[in-house]
């Protein structure tokens, strides 16, 4: 299954990836990532389990990672294509390991992410460890591996992190959390300038509020919610399937010149 232009009118001509109807032409924005390896993180539940799935529809050869078996086994029984990796990223060696023996990889998503949702004063030492370890160590290491590979074969590709609107904006009781994915912006610009030149790009998506059982973590309470959705031009919470349009796209040829951007998939959040 493969994304296609929809439209009126007569077809004159269809070559090459371009209609030209009544003498205009139009770019066909097909998305296929046929022959394509790509690397998911945090695959087995949530927006990287939604993703995975979306990516094998679109033909790329998908290799889930998460630290949970069941909910692996769980994503293969509905796509059998789709390989997986068992590893905990907090493990920094094993993690190494892992993705070098799952190589070559052409395309990754850094999805994984913890949340620790305390008030400054109630944040602990455990709660800033794991969160940066997750969020944001595990990003630079996976990465590492596979921009590495990537420059030895001499061949491009993409990078897309999972970041958040909490990058830009202080919640209430995101103090770790707000901090983390604001370092994960700044790694990515940084993994932008540094690995352009190789033909590799980075960038992030930064979602608003998504009602994934991490979303369900700080923002179930309908009275919370409220002072959030208030926050949000268009009104509402935004839905996996908009996240993965956004770094479907992100990671395509079709945003070839898209480099060190973050993305906001906000509902207008950070433009008020």
């Amino acid at each position: 299954m493969q994304p296609s232009l929809v439209g009126t009118g007569r077809i004159n001509t269809f070559n090459k990836g371009h209609l030209t109807i009544v003498g205009t032409t139009f770019v066909v924005m097909n998305i296929n990532f046929e022959g394509k390896r790509i690397l998911v993180t945090g695959a087995g539940q949530g927006i990287g389990k939604e993703l995975a799935l979306r990516l094998s529809n679109y033909g790329g050869q998908v290799i889930a990672l998460s630290k949970t078996k069941q909910n692996l086994d769980q994503l293969c029984a509905e796509d059998p294509r789709i390989q997986i990796v068992c590893v905990d990223l907090n493990d920094w060696n094993a993690t190494r390991k892992a993705v070098e023996n799952a190589l070559p990889i052409d395309l990754l998503v850094n999805n994984a992410g913890v949340a620790r949702l305390n008030p400054f004063f109630n944040a602990t030492e455990k709660d800033f460890d794991l969160t940066f370890s997750v969020n944001v160590k595990s990003m630079l290491n996976v990465s590492q591996v596979v921009a590495k590979n990537l420059i030895d074969r001499k061949v491009g590709g993409s990078i897309v992190n999972v970041s958040s609107q909490a990058s830009q904006a202080a919640l209430l009781d995101h103090t770790v959390y707000c901090s983390s994915k604001a370092a994960v912006d700044m790694l990515s610009k940084t993994m932008a300038l540094e690995l352009g030149p190789h033909n590799i790009r980075v960038n992030t998506v930064n979602p608003t509020v998504i009602m994934t059982e991490m979303g369900k973590l700080g923002w179930s309470d309908p009275k919370k919610a409220q002072t959030m959705t208030s926050k949000i031009p268009l009104g509402r919470f935004g839905e996996v399937s908009e996240v993965i349009d956004a770094i479907v796209y992100l990671l395509s040829d079709r945003s070839s010149m898209i480099n060190g951007v973050a993305l906001p998939v906000d509902g207008g959040f950070l433009a008020t």
